[in-house]
């Protein structure tokens, strides 16, 4: 039997519904900015080693909940555990950022994947979900999270990061017919992967379309959105008496927040490049809101900190549907103390637009 949640800001605010104040949560406030979270990654040896390991990964997620006044915890993972249960061989190279053995490129390389089972290769996922639940108790709703099909075909195509995407655009224009066919693989790994998310425990999503602002418009539409569609049509709406909200971020997405809104989210995350305000009056009341501060202001002092936490709450207004956030992941480079600043101001700051 789970606790009963003591904390649903983040539930509420994400439907929309009244909240006393603005909920507060950071995307990789499990990272290494936090000296205990270097401490846990030295002790288990490798970044994924830390992931594939659910006690350690449980602790990891727990750990700004144990330092800041946060409103949600976010599962502690990373967005390629599906290309990696599909046999690329995911590795991180020191300074480099995460690459894969065998990138997909061909015709054949894309019949030779198969949608990862979530009860086996991920195993190691749900498990943390579960355990993760347990140590909470109840005290705030946890987040279960993934790649977007297209940010993975990126990563697993180019083999890493890229400049210029050279390798995915190159199939993208060349034989969209073959990105298609890599894509709809990929959504239904997804569907199929946030499910057994839900099922073991998370009470929030979140899709992460990191690289989708790299797109043209119309292929915005057609090779990033139109999946992120037809993966929310799929993803279970409800668990334990309770709706599972998802939030779709696209990192320089802006110019598209219309069309975003209408895909059946119940959240868009949005990054810095955007004015809160002007993206409300675009989207209207059809989806709730989550973001913006720029991660760089927490280099500043409290006072400054402060400063940009009340113009990005004075810019969303009155009313409900806003989760206060960073516009991207924080820096590892953050003092902890600017995190703690920032997360203070928005609990004084904003019940007063509730």
């Amino acid at each position: 039997m789970t606790a009963a949640l003591q904390n649903d800001l983040l539930l509420r605010a994400l439907l929309r519904q009244p909240t006393e104040r603005t909920p507060v949560w950071m995307m990789r406030q499990a990272g290494r900015y936090l000296p205990e979270y270097r401490a846990t990654r030295a002790q288990a040896g490798s970044f994924l080693d830390l992931c594939k390991n659910t006690e350690l990964a449980c602790g990891v997620t727990l750990q700004p909940l144990e330092r800041f006044p946060l409103d949600a915890a976010i599962l502690f993972s990373d967005i390629l555990t599906i290309p990696d249960a599909m046999g690329l061989g995911l590795y991180f190279a020191p300074g480099e950022g995460p690459k894969f053995q065998r990138p997909v490129r061909s015709e054949a390389d894309i019949a030779a994947l198969s949608v990862p089972d979530p009860g086996a290769e991920l195993r190691y996922v749900t498990d943390a979900v579960s355990l993760i639940r347990r140590e909470l108790r109840g005290r705030v709703p946890l987040i279960g999270f993934t790649g977007s099909p297209w940010t993975l075909a990126t990563y697993m195509i180019e083999g890493g990061s890229s400049k210029n995407y050279a390798y995915a655009k190159g199939m993208l224009y060349d034989r969209p017919d073959l990105m298609h066919r890599l894509l709809d693989k990929l959504a239904q790994s997804v569907t199929a992967y946030l499910n057994a998310q839900v099922a073991a425990g998370a009470q929030a999503l979140m899709m992460f379309d990191t690289w989708g602002g790299i797109l043209t418009p119309a292929a915005y539409r057609e090779f990033s959105l139109r999946y992120a569609e037809q993966i929310i049509a799929g993803v279970t709406k409800q668990n334990e008496g309770r709706d599972v909200p998802l939030v779709f971020f696209t990192k320089g997405g802006g110019p598209w927040l219309e069309a975003m809104a209408g895909i059946g989210a119940h959240g868009l995350g949005v990054d810095w490049t955007q004015d809160l305000g002007d993206a409300r009056r675009r989207v209207g009341d059809r989806v709730a809101l989550q973001g913006n501060l720029d991660p760089s202001v927490l280099y500043a002092t409290p006072e400054v900190i402060r400063q940009h936490v009340a113009d990005a709450l004075a810019s969303f207004g009155h009313g409900h549907g806003h989760v206060f956030n960073l516009g991207h992941g924080i820096h590892p480079e953050v003092q902890p103390e600017h995190a703690a600043a920032m997360i203070e101001a928005v609990h004084e700051l904003s019940p007063a637009y509730h």
